[in-house]
């Protein structure tokens, strides 16, 4: 029976293609499209940067010398690509008479075995690749175990300040918070040097949508108008998904928390009482980078998203098998990343 998986749909090749008809667990960043993605040849990237500085040109006589721009220093930036992987088995107790299911061949039913295997281990990595994007919308990509790349201070930025959108006053002066977002939009405006984007987009925390929702300024926005059913049910704006969603002062408002009160689902969204926010429609400011597996046969091969590969165990009770992605996501102007705070 183990001789089945010695056959080719067991091979490196056939194992990651099937991996491509494996349909991702849904994520909301993921489903914005907002990280584009490319595979690599190395196991580390390098992105160049040249100066930001915006210049005009002085009118100068015509027929006479022009003036001389003085060009910015490159630098590089080279970033590894961190290596995931999780291992599995199937024994020979758990493909043991398998032509007792039915009309499926053995191959078939042997193949559905390693393909539970593989899924189990699919869903956390792709759990842990919306993780990262969580991290990289912040600017600071945190890993399981406390590992963290601060984009910040690889690329050489400061981190913005955080606002205090003061939404615990119940006196607040009418058009203070709208005066808030005029002026984060502008700071997003100043960051990426005056490049275009659609605009800004917020994910916050539940604390933080939960006040927001319930602001005075808020509400007496939409009072009167066609989309008071907001009122109602927060689903009102562009990009509506799964999570609640609302447009007020120029800005997109989405509440991402936390899809757990602990373990590790408890980091899968935005802190309740905090705002992260980020310019939708800018070019590669998001990317997604994948390197090769670390086998012989995929050396100086173009990375792709998933890898897996199966082999016998030793006494010959079964096979070994693992899935492995290699992936990096990033942002590429970490300055252009804003943060807020409920108050």
């Amino acid at each position: 029976m183990l001789d089945i998986f010695n056959q080719d749909a067991f091979s490196v090749t056939s194992l990651t293609d099937a991996l491509r008809d494996v349909k991702p667990r849904p994520s909301r960043l993921n489903d914005l499209g907002l990280f584009q993605g490319s595979g690599v040849t190395t196991t580390s990237i390098g992105i160049e940067r040249i100066g930001d500085i915006l210049q005009l040109v002085t009118p100068t006589p015509r027929g006479g010398p022009g003036e001389t721009r003085d060009m910015p220093k490159r630098s590089i930036q080279s970033i590894q690509v961190p290596h995931f992987q999780r291992d599995w088995s199937v024994n020979a107790d758990e493909v043991q008479g398998v032509r007792a299911f039915g009309s499926e061949t053995a191959l078939e039913t042997v193949q559905g075995v390693v393909a539970s295997k593989i899924q189990v281990n699919m869903d956390d990595l792709d759990l842990t690749d919306e993780y990262s994007r969580i991290g990289a919308i912040q600017g600071i990509v945190s890993y399981k175990g406390g590992q963290t790349l601060d984009l910040f201070q690889t690329f050489g930025v400061s981190q913005a300040a955080e606002i205090d959108f003061d939404l615990d006053n119940t006196a607040a002066t009418d058009g203070a918070l709208l005066k808030k977002c005029v002026a984060l939009i502008r700071a997003v405006r100043a960051a990426v040097g005056g490049l275009s984007f659609r605009r800004v987009h917020a994910f916050v925390g539940d604390n933080f949508f939960d006040d927001l929702l319930t602001n005075k300024e808020v509400r007496d926005t939409y009072k009167g108008t066609s989309e008071a059913a907001f009122l109602r049910d927060s689903f009102v704006g562009a990009d509506r998904g799964e999570n609640p969603i609302f447009q007020f002062g120029g800005i997109v408002w989405e509440n991402y928390g936390a899809i757990e009160s602990s373990g590790d689902g408890a980091l899968m969204g935005i802190p309740t009482d905090k705002a992260k926010f980020i310019p939708l429609g800018l070019g590669g400011l998001f990317r997604t980078y994948w390197a090769p597996a670390d086998y012989v046969e995929t050396v100086n091969t173009l990375g792709q998203r998933t890898y897996a590969k199966q082999w016998p165990m030793q006494n010959g009770k079964g096979v070994n098998g693992e899935t492995q992605r290699n992936a990096l996501h990033i942002c590429t102007r970490p300055g252009a990343l804003m943060r807020g705070k409920r108050t």
